[in-house]
């Protein structure tokens, strides 16, 4: 059993009164982890309060709150395939990262994460990533080298000043009337609590969509996402029809089974371009990964 350098992070989220505790709401989230896993990680101290204070058993739930954790697992998946630094300077470093690797630890996945493989390859322990894409997905991802402008580029996201676009091969059966969409709704966490639903309220995901081409009941399409919701691309390619070919959780939820590596999802996170607010030049990074089309 090892114990990871780094935590995960899991938000209460709102509910009706009673509160459960927070084991039983750690159990109830997180059903592959035994009770007794979580009772022995609390009397550790390796569940914390957003603070960095050591969460007992006597501490509340309260909706909205923090909790860390830090991931133990007694045997971790390897992923046979290689990340790609892209670009490094004193304050970003740009890799491009494989299909099926984690950018954080998630899961069973503790060391074999974007995160990790970086950290031990560059010795910078201070790396954070701005943003993340699915472990699913292949493509670019953007970390901050340096705690000191890590703000500055935080901004960039928070405020859409990031261009990214992706490319996806996904099911085409018939040529549609038309070429273009735009689509924006409402995304929230459905059932299971790791797949995203459409609900009614207030956008907060918008995405463009084009099909570039067609072929053998397939279609080669350019997304460009002007949100970051959690699995956004995937729900808005569903809706539209086009699911992307291997996409096990859209439109239907498949059973769990062990990676195929032959059959990555067809997701590529292909460009990200922005103003740099350190040397206010505009920086574009490619992917060199291609799907199978």
């Amino acid at each position: 059993m090892t114990l990871s350098d780094y935590f995960s992070t899991v938000t209460l989220p709102q509910r009706a009164e009673p509160y459960p505790s927070l084991l039983d709401f750690l159990q109830l989230r997180f059903p592959g982890v035994p009770r007794g896993s979580w009772e022995k990680r609390i009397a550790g101290g390796k569940v914390l309060e957003g603070d960095g204070r050591p969460v007992t058993f006597a501490t509340l739930y309260v909706p909205g709150k923090k909790i860390h954790y830090f991931r133990e697992v007694a045997r971790e998946p390897v992923i046979p395939f290689v990340e790609k630094i892209v670009f490094q300077n004193d304050e970003l470093l740009v890799a491009c990262k494989p299909h099926f690797l984690p950018v954080v630890p998630a899961g069973p996945y503790v060391n074999e994460c974007l995160l990790h493989r970086l950290k031990k390859k560059t010795g910078n322990s201070d790396l954070v990533p701005l943003h993340r894409i699915d472990r699913e997905t292949a493509g670019i991802v953007l970390f901050s080298a340096n705690r000191e402008s890590r703000g500055l580029y935080h901004d960039l996201f928070m405020h859409g000043q990031v261009e990214k676009t992706y490319q996806a091969v996904a099911d085409c059966h018939v040529q549609p009337r038309q070429t273009e969409w735009l689509v924006a709704n409402r995304l929230k966490e459905g059932q299971p609590w790791f797949r995203m639903q459409t609900v009614p309220g207030p956008v907060n995901s918008c995405s463009r969509i084009r099909l570039l081409e067609r072929k053998e009941n397939r279609g080669r399409f350019l997304l460009q996402p002007e949100t970051g919701k959690k699995h956004q691309l995937r729900v808005h390619m569903s809706g539209l029809g086009f699911g992307i070919i291997n996409d096990r959780y859209y439109p239907e939820l498949l059973p769990e089974v062990e990676d195929d590596f032959d059959r990555p999802l067809q997701l590529l996170a292909e460009t990200v371009r922005f103003r740099d607010p350190v040397t206010a030049k505009t920086m574009e990074f490619s992917s060199e990964r291609r799907l199978l089309w």
